[in-house]
């Protein structure tokens, strides 16, 4: 059965290649939101296979703001409303 981080992790790959590309929210074990909207503002290495360190490490990086994260951390993946800008996020 596969863990959180691992579906977490396909439903990121799943949007990131999805067209036309729809903005999406990984809400966070702390409350927090990641607005992601446009596909460079994430990255981490799909290369890595599943037993490697680093295969859950992130990146979500917009305008000034930088973020480091875990997919263990993320408790769920959203597409972000249309009606709000990525900052409200």
């Amino acid at each position: 059965m596969p863990t959180r981080a691992t579906s977490v992790r396909d439903e990121v790959q799943r949007l990131l290649r999805q067209q036309p590309f729809r903005p999406f929210v990984l809400n966070l074990e702390n409350g927090d939101r990641l607005a992601v909207g446009h596909p460079e503002n994430i990255a981490f290495d799909p290369e890595v296979p599943e037993s490697e360190a680093g295969w859950g490490d992130f990146y979500v990086i917009r305008g000034a703001f930088r973020f480091f994260g875990t997919f263990d951390a993320v408790t769920s993946v959203a597409l972000q409303d249309p009606r709000q800008s990525a900052d409200e996020s």
